[in-house]
């Protein structure tokens, strides 16, 4: 299971807004694109499908911009997964159901493995990805003191 360019790009710049959310100011594109280094036109359709998922809400105007929809501790990262790729993870083998009992026992391994991944993106949250970038910053901070 490898995490796609969109995921990645998409959880940067959630991570910006989720930085941003006690502030309740809109961040717009070319900042985010900015500071993650995510290409603009690539991002403007990113947040555009973040959007119509209601992860997050979108202002316009001259002080307009970008903001979550909810709550950084709301939105786990298996949301925005299911979000951009679908709620069917591409985790599993193949389509067709295998007729042989090895095939039965992997399908069934996988299935597991595809469950528990769930299970840590699901526990995960944006809150969360927002503490360790802090607490690794601090450890940055300190390291160079």
């Amino acid at each position: 299971m490898e995490l796609s360019c969109k995921t990645e790009y998409a959880l940067l710049a959630l991570l910006e807004l989720a930085g941003n959310y006690k502030k309740g100011g809109l961040l717009q594109i070319k900042h985010i694109a900015e500071m993650q280094n995510i290409p603009d036109r690539y991002l403007e359709q990113l947040l555009a499908t973040l959007r119509r998922c209601g992860l997050v809400r979108s202002q316009r105007g001259a002080k307009g911009g970008y903001l979550l929809a909810r709550e950084p501790w709301t939105i786990s990262l298996l949301d925005v997964i299911w979000c951009l790729e679908g709620s069917e993870s591409k985790v599993s083998k193949s389509e067709q159901k295998s007729t042989t009992v090895e095939g039965t026992v992997v399908e069934e391994i996988w299935q597991e493995v595809q469950d528990r991944a769930n299970d840590v993106l699901r526990e995960y949250t944006l809150q969360d990805l927002c503490e360790k970038r802090n607490s690794r910053r601090q450890l940055d901070i300190m390291y160079y003191i």
